[in-house]
């Protein structure tokens, strides 16, 4: 599958489970420590934003703290799938991925950054539907894309803290299960 379309797909999950979170849900607790269901989505959609800004190729400093805060209002759902939608035309945008990000890692080429992105989406995408009791299955092919990518990073997302230490899980767990166990989730993680 071309890296477009698992953006594309894991944008779409996101977006989907969003809209699963029912009223009284956005207090509940997620795998990932100390952020409930609404940090949670309200950390991806900042990831969204930002990314409209970083694919055109403006500097983390050019948009300061415009995406700092409370990125929802008051209808989530409505503001994830705005976000998402804005984010796919940039990523999509004739010569974006031949382009150079400026993260604050430094300068990133653009498909480096999408991979990032994916796996941004299929990650908190299973956080959140395990934390809302939602159906927590991954596009397969995306989870593939994303793991084959992730494989040769691991070791650099963990020496830099950007991901907690992976999990063991069993020999015959499927390829979702071994990627989420690599982001230093728990498969078979409950609220």
């Amino acid at each position: 599958m071309d890296l477009l379309e698992s953006y594309r797909r894991s944008l779409a999950e996101f977006t989907d489970r969003v809209g699963e979170v029912g009223p009284g849900q956005w207090s509940d607790p997620t795998p990932c420590p100390g952020w409930d269901v609404r940090m949670l989505v309200n950390h991806v959609v900042s990831e969204d934003r930002w990314s409209v800004a970083l694919l055109a190729g403006r500097t983390i400093e050019q948009v300061g703290d415009r995406y700092d805060g409370d990125q929802l209002g008051a209808d989530p759902a409505r503001t994830a799938r705005e976000a998402a939608a804005q984010a796919e035309l940039a990523a999509a945008h004739p010569g974006a991925l031949d382009a150079i990000v400026h993260l604050s890692i430094g300068d990133t080429p653009a498909d480096e950054y999408l991979h990032q992105l994916v796996a941004e989406h299929l990650v908190h995408g299973w956080d959140l539907a395990v934390a809302i009791g939602a159906d927590p299955r991954l596009d397969p092919e995306a989870v593939r894309e994303c793991a084959r990518w992730f494989a040769g990073r691991i070791s650099d997302y963990q020496r830099g803290e950007l991901v907690r230490p992976g999990l063991e899980v069993p020999a015959d767990a499927d390829e979702q299960d071994r990627l989420i166990a690599a982001f230093g989730r728990d498969p078979d993680w409950a609220p």
